[in-house]
Parts: structure tokens; sequence; C-alpha cells
């Protein structure tokens, strides 16, 4: 009897308790994060209730049409801006290691430069100084190009870290068995930059997603301008602002959870 009860009490803990060896199931994953979210809603209802704020969400529907324009248009900043983005960081990434000094040079300041200054100045620079010396009149394909060349950056040392990490005694291993340049980067290079960078690229892709919003400065009428285009007609501040963060985490939580299993699946150990 007691070592039934015993049996019982083991499963109550694993459901709460967890070492870094034993596997967390299932069922623990789920009732723990039910618990944390019903945590965070009862803690920011609590914060509504105390400066008497009342949600009404019924009038979103008459701008569902807006919203979803809106909508489509952050899924296609996104996409266009992650494939720019990733040619952008591959060429940089290069460059990075180029044997040409003044090559290497420039795609060094350029990463130093982006990731050092935050989006909503380069967004500023770009678009009303180059943007307006060179005649990029396009809205969208401004903020493509502006949130590719900011994303880029990231993506070159996500690259340039992978390409580092790969030991050079496999590469001595390639010349040994007689590899050539060509083979080495195609048999030995290539797969395991693929296996270490797919993961930390799918999350940027979340990031590309996020970093979009900030395009409203100048006007692209993405989710978060439409959103603040309806808040400013009907005054609900909260109501659109909340269903603005509902909507980027149906594109957002997808994809880290895609992230996540590629993390786990690429996993490997020096």
């Amino acid at each position: 009897m007691m070592g039934e009860k015993g049996m019982h009490m083991t499963k109550l803990r694993r459901l709460f308790w967890t070492t870094k060896k034993e596997p967390v199931g299932p069922a623990a994953v789920l009732l723990n994060s039910l618990f944390v979210v019903l945590l965070w809603i009862m803690l920011f209802w609590i914060s509504l209730h105390a400066i008497q704020v009342k949600l009404d969400f019924s009038f979103l529907g008459e701008f569902r049409f807006r919203v979803w324009d809106g909508f489509l248009v952050t899924c296609r900043l996104s996409l266009f801006s992650l494939i720019l983005s990733l040619m952008i960081g591959v060429f940089v990434a290069a460059g990075q290691e180029s044997p040409l000094l003044i090559a290497r040079y420039f795609c060094n300041i350029y990463v130093k430069f982006i990731r050092g200054t935050p989006l909503i100045m380069q967004i500023y620079l770009f678009f009303y100084i180059v943007g307006t010396a060179w005649g990029v009149q396009n809205r969208f394909s401004a903020g493509v190009i502006i949130l590719s060349v900011f994303e880029g950056a990231y993506i070159a040392e996500i690259i340039r870290g992978s390409l580092l990490s790969i030991e050079a005694s496999q590469l001595e291993a390639a010349r040994a068995v007689g590899f050539t340049g060509g083979q080495t980067v195609r048999h030995v290079i290539l797969p395991q930059m693929v296996a270490r960078t797919i993961p930390a690229l799918t999350g940027q892709f979340a990031s590309i997603i996020k970093d979009s919003s900030l395009l409203s400065m100048i006007a692209v009428i993405e989710l978060t301008q439409t959103m603040r285009e309806i808040s400013a007609v009907n005054f609900r501040l909260f109501e659109c602002y909340l269903f603005l963060g509902v909507l980027y985490l149906c594109l957002t939580l997808p994809i880290s959870l895609v992230s996540e299993r590629l993390e786990r699946k690429f996993r490997y150990e020096n």
C-alpha cells in the first residue's frame, strides 16, 4: 500500500520538479505552461481592475478586413526581408573572412554599426536621407531594404560563428583522405553549417516579424500601423494593442517552436 502511494507521489512530483538529466513529460509541460499562463492572465486582470478599465473587443469585427490586410503586409514584409537579409548575411560573412582588406573592413564596420545602433534610428536615417537621395519612394520597398540591411548584420554573425565553430581537425581529416577544396566544402563544411545555422536562422525570422512593427514609423501600412489607425478612430487603445500582441504571437510562437525543435534535432557536441 505504501509502495503504491509512493509511486503516486513520485509521479505527482515529476509534474512539478525535474533534474537536468530527467526528461520533462508532455503532461508536465502542459500543466506548468497552463499555470504560468493563468498566472499572467490573473496579474494582468488585477492590473486592469485596479485602473478601472473594462475591455471590449466587439468593435474589431467591423475592421476585420483592414486588420487582415495589415496582417498580410506584415507577412510579406517579413518573408521578403528574410530572403534579402539572408543574401546580405552570406555575402557579409564571406567578406569578413576575405583576404581583400577593404572588403573585410567594410563588412566589419557594417556589422558593428548596424548592431551598435537602434533600428528606429536606422529607419529614419536610411529612409529620409539615403532613400530620398536615391529616389526610393515606395514605402514597402524601402521597409524591406531597411529591415534586410538591419537583420543581415545579425545573420552574417550567425553564419560566421557557425563557420568558425568547425574544428580545424575536421578540415585536416578531409585533406588526409584526399578531399579537394570543393569536396571539403560540400561534404564537411556545408552540412555542419546547415545544421548549426538553421535553428538560429529560424529564430531570427521571428525577430524579423517583430522588428517589422517599427516600420510603422515611416507609415508602412503593416499590422502595427493598421492597429494604430484603428485605435485613433475609436480610442480603444488597450484592446487594439492587446489584439495586436495576440496576432504577433500567432506568427512568432509557431516559429519559436520550430526553432526549438530544430535545435534539439541538430544539437551537437564537440
